[in-house]
């Protein structure tokens, strides 16, 4: 059992969310994945820092491999970084590894498909996954 920022317990094994994914590529290359690689209050951390991204508060960086710059989660199948900020878009980076990766190896967290989202569009992903994250609650 781990203690949460305000020293309560936590039960790991209530608290997994299975993450679902189809990625598609421009060159037509295709895979899915489906893996218990988040837990609830990881995901509302992945809530808080899309708002950071959309109040400018994250920093765009190049990617050089330095996990300092990543949001990472427990389970290192997902991660994200800000690659680009211009005035009406960002560019997100979704890091896949391990099961949630490509088929051939690869580093961890070397791997990501560039996300990029309107302004518009980055306020509407924080509604839905707010909205997803209530029937999700942290156990």
């Amino acid at each position: 059992m781990r203690l949460g920022s305000s020293n309560e317990p936590r039960d790991w094994d209530a608290n997994w969310l299975v993450v679902a994914g189809v990625v598609g590529l421009p060159d037509g290359s295709t895979w899915s994945f489906e893996d218990p690689c988040l837990t609830t209050w990881e995901a509302r951390e992945l809530l808080d820092w899309l708002r950071q991204v959309r109040d400018g508060l994250v920093q765009p960086s190049t990617w050089d491999s330095d996990e300092e710059r990543l949001l990472v989660f427990t389970e290192p199948n997902l991660a994200f970084s800000l690659a680009a900020r211009t005035e009406g878009s960002v560019t997100i980076r979704a890091h896949l590894s391990l099961e949630s990766g490509p088929a051939e190896e690869s580093e961890l967290f070397e791997y990501f498909v560039p996300l990029e989202l309107t302004s518009k569009a980055l306020v509407d992903a924080i509604v839905d996954w707010e909205s997803a994250l209530r029937a999700f609650p942290v156990r």
